[in-house]
């Protein structure tokens, strides 16, 4: 689908895109997301595009929309009338997230209340930072040694649910990589239910904090010493966890990962054996 062009004054309807926008290295955002991003009238955006992304977009033309955990917070219920009002204004509108729009973006619940409102718009993904961020750490997320399947939970849920809808123990019985998107600061609840759960203390942990950002960060452990390791490494929101065996196999080839992201940080993990540390390599969303 070509992009429209706006008509603010001819009281035309406009055009709104969920764009995935990657795990922050402007490289990695597709062909589409760069021209959209070029050629909209007004971008609203998450904060997890990443600081290189959103240096490049004219502050004359962005909106800040983002919510970060413990922080800034802005009601999707105001970024859904936002969407509204500007399609209504004629403008071509990108709503920017990080990662892909439809991974714990909220990118189906501003499509939802668009369709609901009359408004066109169209989905265009982006490469999720759920793989992306462990495949630059070293890390992949499926192995034809280890595991043959993956599951992708959000550590940071809707607060006004009655109760959680993760079920830790039916995730730890998969035997597969267990990837948490938006958790770190939740880490030392859900280990727990791990643990209770039957997944052994030593199985590998790792932590991959903003994702091909300068200043990527990685830590590793198990889930017995894991909350140490980041409590002392000072890992901290953008994170992703993945846990599970393919977790360790980092260790076999990071002397030879060329995915470095300006991380100057250094120091041993504690809990580990390799010695592995923070900062080597780069790292969401989320």
């Amino acid at each position: 689908m070509s992009e429209p062009e706006s008509h603010p004054d001819s009281g035309e309807e406009g055009m709104v895109y969920l764009v995935g926008s990657g795990p922050g290295d402007p490289d990695l955002l597709t062909v589409k997301a760069a021209r959209l991003i070029e050629t909209a009238d007004v971008i609203l955006h998450d904060k997890l595009p990443g600081p290189e992304i959103l240096g490049r977009i004219p502050e004359a033309k962005r909106e800040d929309v983002g919510k970060r955990a413990g922080g800034e917070w802005t009601p999707q219920e105001y970024t859904n009338r936002r969407l509204v009002e500007l399609a209504h204004e004629g403008k071509t509108v990108v709503r920017l997230k990080g990662g892909d729009p439809f991974v714990f973006g909220r990118g189906g619940e501003e499509a939802e209340h668009l369709a609901d409102a009359g408004i066109p718009f169209e989905i265009v993904p982006g490469v999720t930072s759920a793989i992306a961020g462990p495949a630059v750490a070293g890390i992949p997320v499926t192995h034809r040694e280890y595991t043959s399947s993956v599951s992708f939970v959000t550590g940071h849920e809707d607060p006004t649910k009655d109760e959680s809808a993760v079920d830790w123990e039916a995730l730890a019985a998969t035997g597969g990589t267990i990837v948490v998107l938006m958790g770190v600061g939740k880490l030392p609840a859900y280990v727990a239910e791990l643990r209770a759960a039957g997944l052994a203390a030593d199985t590998p942990v790792a932590l991959v904090e903003r994702a091909t950002w300068p200043g990527m960060a990685v830590a590793t452990g198990t889930l017995e010493t894991i909350v140490d390791v980041r409590d002392a490494t000072g890992i901290e929101p953008p994170a992703i966890t993945v846990i599970g065996p393919v977790a360790a196999t980092r260790d076999r080839i990071v002397d030879f990962i060329q995915n470095r992201y300006d991380a100057d940080s250094t120091g041993d993990d504690p809990g580990t054996s390799s010695g592995d540390s923070t900062g080597d390599a780069g790292g969401e969303p989320s």
